[in-house]
């Protein structure tokens, strides 16, 4: 595999070393080997990556500036389609992501949907009139003003970087805050492409920060309780949200939490077999590293073993192996701690009584982190591989008895993000839809991702929307002008 050259950080405009020279290794999944090194940020960098952004906001004209957020944003997006083919290497390279994966959004997808976002910005009515009032005795006109939250700090795992950056920095950015993005410690390098093109487009100082880092801890706790900072998006997993909830508690800052999911895939009765099976294929989508991942299939009871044969065929014929193959969607999974996890959770799912039917083990092709396509079938709902996100392509097949019950089972969990129904009555599959205690859900081949759709969770899948005008709005603040008339 190729090595790349060694990553810097961004901060104030600036491409830079870390403190004291600090660089750590990239191992790519795919192969097991170490493909380059990326700058190894400590508090000071972090602390220099705030007060740039907080300087830029308070200093600049950079949060009232409509137009010039929305040109440097163009700027940006059009730099990262020209070093597109480089880019999606690097990126593929750290994270595993098959090529199926990197074609959607993994890397194409997120540049395209920026255009939706700054289309909105330009367009967004940030000033309005809500009428007069004399409730006081004064007659007194209303305006609602909604501006820039302030500086933002965004977190983001390492499954789908390009995407999640994106989605993050480009409305916080394109609503006039500033932003410190901090990458997962696995996958420095799709956030560190951004400050290249930043800087390559003279970027404004001080709007957009990168920071990269191993420490998985210290410096993204230091971004979350920095008074200077007014705003946490964070992606990842539910306990690491809580814990970010918790610290950003000591300076009641605004959160935004995008976290697990344990979804729920429904075939009713009259969805057409086999073809409703083959969306349990959802499932080995880049090796089940994507929360919304419908990892858990539910089945009329009396079709249960057909569904399980017929999902076992299928798991166990997909192809995987070679990351550039355009047919192929299974990625390795990121890391050997990563790939043990899962194995952890499918002994745990035989020691429980479910049925292994394929898979199950890893797979060491080529040295990288492969996890076998994995299907259990007579799994409890109350079973840990049915209740906790396991974050690799294994299937938990659940049977139940009729809608209500198919139903109770979907809602049956800590989680609520995403879900799906197979039918061959839309009406029926839309008004389960409407039951389902999800932020998502999708009936039959239908798939909401798009730069307008808002995403997001119920329970312990999140607080707040990510992308749509509601994810926007995430970036804004809220003031109301009383004018005397």
């Amino acid at each position: 595999m190729t090595s790349f050259p060694t990553s810097t950080l961004y901060i104030d405009g600036k491409l830079c070393e870390a403190q004291d020279a600090r660089l750590y290794d990239v191992v790519a999944p795919a192969t097991g080997k170490v493909v380059g090194q990326a700058a190894d940020a400590g508090t000071a960098d972090m602390d220099a990556a705030i007060a740039a952004a907080r300087r830029c906001f308070d200093e600049t004209a950079w949060s009232t500036d409509v137009r010039l957020r929305v040109d440097a944003l163009r700027r940006l997006q059009a730099e990262l389609r020209r070093r597109a083919d480089a880019n999606r290497a690097r990126v593929a390279a750290e994270t595993g992501s098959a090529a199926m994966v990197m074609a959607g959004p993994g890397h194409d997808l997120p540049i395209e949907f920026m255009d939706w976002t700054l289309e909105l910005a330009e367009n967004y009515e940030y000033e309005r009139k809500l009428g007069p009032t004399q409730a006081f005795g004064n007659p007194t006109e209303r305006i609602i003003v909604r501006e820039a939250a302030g500086v933002a700090g965004a977190i983001t795992p390492w499954n789908v970087p390009m995407q999640i950056n994106l989605a993050k920095i480009t409305p916080a950015l394109a609503a006039g805050c500033t932003v410190v993005l901090k990458a997962a410690p696995e996958t420095p390098w799709t956030a560190a492409l951004l400050g290249e093109a930043a800087a390559a487009v003279d970027f404004p100082a001080g709007a957009l920060n990168i920071i990269t880092s191993s420490d998985k801890v210290g410096v993204s706790e230091q971004l979350v309780s920095d008074s200077r900072v007014d705003l946490i998006s964070f992606t990842g997993s539910t306990a690491t949200g809580r814990r970010v909830m918790e610290t950003a508690a000591a300076t009641l800052k605004r959160v935004f939490l995008e976290l697990g999911g344990k979804s729920a895939n429904i075939i009713l009765d009259d969805a057409p077999f086999p073809q409703a099976i083959y969306s349990a294929l959802t499932v080995c989508y880049h090796a089940g590293q994507g929360c919304a991942i419908t990892t858990r299939l539910l089945v009329p009871r009396e079709r249960h073993d057909e569904a399980a044969e017929l999902a076992t065929q299928l798991f166990a014929s997909l192809p995987y192996g070679d990351p550039d193959a355009p047919d192929q969607m299974l990625s390795p999974v990121i890391s050997e701690t990563q790939r043990q996890r899962i194995l952890q959770y499918i002994q745990s799912g035989i020691e429980d009584g479910a049925t292994l039917m394929a898979g199950g083990k890893a797979d060491d092709r080529n040295g990288g982190y492969y996890v076998e396509p994995t299907v259990f079938a007579n799994v409890d709902n109350s079973m840990r591989i049915a209740q906790e996100e396991i974050f690799g392509p294994v299937l938990a097949i659940i049977p139940y008895d009729d809608d209500d019950h198919a139903v109770q089972i979907a809602n049956d969990s800590i989680y609520g993000l995403s879900g799906s129904i197979q039918s061959g009555n839309t009406d029926r599959a839309l008004a389960m839809a409407k039951r389902i205690r999800t932020g998502t859900v999708n009936i039959n081949n239908a798939n909401v991702f798009a730069p307008d759709s808002p995403f997001g969770g119920y329970k312990q899948s999140g607080i707040g929307r990510e992308m749509g005008v509601e994810g926007f709005e995430e970036y804004l603040q809220l003031k109301v002008i009383g004018v005397e008339v």
